[in-house]
């Protein structure tokens, strides 16, 4: 066998005999069952050196053909040739997609680059194999750890938070660091939405590029972003809306008038309901618990920092050097968002108490809007039963209209018949011919008399109905406006006690003096 066949065969060998790690199998695995989508892509390369002119704050765009000589540091990114005696002190590479858009870019098992360039990213750059697991994880998640390499360790760090689609569009953001205690570079790739604070964060990190030698810097910026006055604000404005809410409920006089529910003894439930659910929400957003345990896992990856740090004082200055007063900082900020949590926790939770009081008082004045709704329908059925009854008293008219000129109606058809003839005297017509006066029906000339007194009569007493009929509906159409007025009254009465009663209960505390 040749030697250089033999070489082959030993690389081969070797290979095969090569043990895969559990996080590399599974690196490996989830990493090919992940779907791809397009981000723009941008570079941030911090390098501090002893000499300050060498110094760089270097972020532009990163195209595909250059991604691999970025990650490599060839061709334009290659380290510049330094004089004797200068040396590199610490800085940042990160790979950027800092306004992520696609509406599957933070959905579960989706990453923003090729299988290829990803497993590339993460194994050039060091990062945490345990980062692509994490894909479909929600809320703020921190996770930090060494990695198993013993000659150059390097600090590992996950930061990243996510949700789901909001009207169509995707929202969240991920940072995944690594830091080489040997080197004292932290490499990283972090990607976020315009939602996201990412932008400013990045910004932020810029300006103080001559503290990147902690790798808790980033994450702590990112969280001193998400953690704004923003959060405050939100407590305060859910508050201000509460007590709007306690006054159209409870009759909690702690607000101006004119800014209350309450327009001229009219509540709107609907929207009274709908903004104690808004209400509620607010109070939620960005849970100070979470958050405090967000913290809390910091405060451990900062103490994993410098414990190795510690053990290299001439690469990180130890005990009351440069990185320890970072050190020492960052970690009062941390204690400080802590204490700012726990207040905003207590505040969060006593909202969230009367809001709970307000929604059980709002479902009892449901109830009595539900009785109001009763008793409207049982004016309705009371009116369904007037109208019956003018119905039977319009039938009863008729009946007697009936009885009234049906005998009438009945004679004269049955004088009417030809067995009948009052004009024939027995022969003492006026024609003085006897023969002629029996030859058929004779009409008498005095018909007229019945026509000029029943049509007369008949008008007579349907004007006299129609008249007692007109008042007859005036009185009902009075009644039913009496109904009316009566049941709006009830209720308007009914409301007008119920916040009589809420007012005159004798009151434990002065409200003039509880501010």
């Amino acid at each position: 066998m040749s030697p250089v066949a033999e070489h082959d065969f030993g690389s081969a060998l070797e290979a095969c005999l090569k043990p895969t790690t559990m996080d590399d199998y599974m690196f490996k695995s989830h990493v090919q069952n992940c779907k791809n989508v397009v981000e723009s892509t941008s570079y941030l390369e911090i390098l501090n050196y002893s000499d300050p002119s060498y110094n760089c704050v270097e972020e532009h765009p990163l195209t595909n053909d250059e991604f691999e000589n970025f990650l490599n540091r060839r061709g334009a990114f290659e380290p510049p040739a330094l004089k004797p005696g200068v040396k590199l002190l610490n800085g940042i590479r990160m790979v950027l997609q800092q306004k992520a858009k696609h509406p599957e870019t933070f959905t579960p098992h989706y990453i923003s680059f090729t299988a290829d360039a990803y497993e590339s990213m993460v194994r050039t750059l060091r990062l945490p194999f345990r980062a692509i697991e994490g894909t479909s994880v929600v809320g703020p998640f921190f996770w930090s750890a060494y990695d198993q390499d013993d000659e150059d360790p390097h600090l590992q760090i996950i930061f990243r938070k996510s949700d789901v689609r909001k009207k169509g569009k995707t929202r969240g953001w991920e940072l995944m660091l690594s830091h080489s205690f040997r080197t004292g570079i932290t490499t990283g790739y972090a990607k976020g939405t315009e939602s996201s604070d990412m932008v400013e964060s990045v910004k932020h990190l810029k300006a103080c590029a001559a503290q990147v030698m902690h790798p808790l810097l980033l994450p702590v910026i990112i969280l001193s972003h998400d953690l704004s006055t923003k959060v405050d604000q939100k407590q305060r404005e859910a508050r201000e809306w509460l007590r709007r809410l306690e006054h159209a409920v409870s009759m909690r006089n702690e607000i101006v008038e004119a800014e209350g529910y309450v327009k001229q003894d009219y509540m709107d439930l609907d929207q009274i309901n709908r903004d104690l659910v808004e209400c509620h929400s607010q109070v939620l957003w960005k849970r100070p618990q979470a958050y405090q345990e967000i913290i809390d896992f910091i405060g451990a990856a900062m103490g994993r920092f410098w414990d190795m740090a510690e053990r290299r004082p001439e690469a990180y200055g130890g005990r009351g050097g440069e990185v320890d007063r970072l050190h020492r900082n960052m970690t009062g900020r941390l204690e400080f968002y802590s204490a700012k949590l726990k207040g905003t926790e207590n505040y969060a939770h006593t909202t969230l108490e009367r809001l709970t009081i307000q929604r059980a008082a709002l479902y009892n004045i449901i109830a009595q809007k539900e009785s109001k709704l009763n008793l409207e329908m049982a004016g309705q059925q009371r009116r369904l039963a007037h109208a019956s009854k003018r119905d039977s008293n319009s039938m009863k008219t008729l009946s007697l209209l009936g009885a009234i000129f049906l005998p009438a109606t009945y004679l004269a058809s049955v004088f009417s018949m030809t067995f009948f003839n009052f004009q024939n005297g027995g022969g003492n017509g006026n024609s003085g011919d006897s023969n002629d006066s029996n030859d058929g029906p004779v009409v008498a000339p005095t018909l007229w008399i019945y026509f000029v007194i029943t049509i007369p009569l008949t008008l007579i007493i349907v004007l006299i109905w129609r008249i007692w009929d007109k008042r007859r509906e005036k009185k009902y159409e009075a009644e039913d406006e009496d109904l009316e007025v009566g049941i709006e009254n009830m209720e308007a009465k009914i409301m007008s006690n119920m916040r009589k009663r809420t007012m005159s209960k004798v009151r434990t505390w002065d409200l003039s003096k509880a501010q």
